[in-house]
């Protein structure tokens, strides 16, 4: 592995006004897919407080890259805010220009253990890019919270 690549973080938050966002990256897209959503959730709650008890597929279609990416964020939002999920982990099995196949570990929100940071509500399109650049997937992102 290139010394370069191996030496970046999998993401890093970028900042913008009443929004949050991330620049992710990946040698491939499962793990730009998957790094993503480990940023997303680090926006959300303190990874260290998540457990990896329990395992759930999660299926994400779109017409393109970019669409996928904000499905898959989205997916992931509604497994949280909807069905009281939390995921501690991105295991990202396939993914085409339309669609991803996935399975995440975590466990039932428990407000007693988990320390919450911020309220993501929804993935946005604003500024939103995947590009393969110097051998390097980089997806940015930004959260409507």
């Amino acid at each position: 592995m290139d010394e370069a690549v191996s030496d970046l973080p999998p993401f890093e938050p970028i900042d913008h006004t009443a929004e949050v966002g991330l620049v992710a990256y990946g040698r491939d897209l499962p793990e730009l897919f998957a790094n993503a959503a480990r940023g997303m959730f680090h926006f959300i709650v303190d990874p260290a407080t998540v457990a990896e008890r329990e395992t759930r597929p999660v299926r994400a279609t779109a017409e393109d890259l970019e669409g996928l990416l904000v499905a898959w964020l989205g997916e992931l939002l509604v497994l949280f805010n909807g069905d009281g999920f939390l995921p501690a982990r991105f295991q990202v099995e396939t993914v085409t220009p339309t669609a991803l196949e996935a399975q995440v570990a975590g466990e039932p929100v428990d407000p007693g253990r988990h320390t919450f940071r911020l309220d993501v509500k929804a993935v946005t399109y604003h500024g939103l890019r995947v590009e393969r650049q110097d051998g390097l997937w980089r997806a940015q992102i930004i959260f409507d919270v």
